[in-house]
């Protein structure tokens, strides 16, 4: 009788690992998404900004994230460099050529340079990073994950964006507008940032006359 109590159960096991065999696993959460432009503008969460409670030292920024002796904003600039500089000592910087496509113009040495986060951190703050952990907005502020979180440019180009979305600002080379509109949809869209009406409504008018091109993007969060 145990005999056959034990045959029976190994049975019913046999059979439920069978069936368990035969039911798809559960869909992962893509790793990339891959979209058009105008796309992705649409998809955007649509609401009003609040800027209550904002500090810039929510956001640390400049971190050396993988201790190798380079902060955030040398890392950038040695990775964009279109004349590479030379490095010394702790991450010392030197030499090199950079081009700032804000305004298309070559930079020799890294001394008129800003690191732009393309969404400012304030407009992050104002979009939904409110409500994000320390951590978080650290990631977001140094963004080295995907190359167009932050972008090394003139100073006087930086300086005149400040916190002002596509509605506000522009690059003041016309040809670069495509391409930072580009940027910006695809950094909101990677941190599931929202954008204002009057951001939308930009965004759109500017993609109409922009190549609806493909673009891919590994969600941040």
């Amino acid at each position: 009788m145990r005999l056959h109590i034990r045959s029976t159960v190994l049975t019913l096991a046999a059979a439920i690992a069978a069936l368990a065999g035969t039911v798809a696993p559960t869909s992962a959460a893509p790793s990339t998404v891959t979209t058009t432009l105008r796309e992705a503008i649409d998809a955007l969460p649509v609401a009003a900004e609040d800027r209550t409670g904002y500090e810039r030292t929510a956001f640390k920024h400049w971190v050396d994230a993988d201790a190798d002796g380079c902060n955030t904003r040398q890392e950038v600039l040695i990775a964009e460099a279109i004349e590479p500089p030379t490095v010394s000592g702790r991450c010392t910087i030197s030499g090199g050529i950079w081009h700032s496509y804000y305004d298309d113009t070559d930079a020799q040495g890294a001394r008129g340079l800003d690191i732009d986060h393309m969404v400012p951190l304030a407009e992050a703050w104002d979009s939904g990073a409110s409500t994000w952990s320390a951590q978080e907005r650290q990631d977001y502020a140094n963004g080295l994950g995907d190359t167009r979180s932050l972008v090394a440019v003139s100073a006087r180009e930086n300086r005149s964006k400040a916190d002002q979305d596509p509605s506000q600002w522009l690059p003041s080379d016309p040809g670069a507008h495509c391409r930072y509109i580009e940027e910006w949809t695809v950094v909101k869209s990677r941190w599931g940032l929202s954008a204002d009406p009057g951001e939308v409504t930009a965004l759109s008018d500017l993609a109409a006359g922009c190549r609806d091109t493909r673009i891919t993007y590994a969600p941040a969060r």
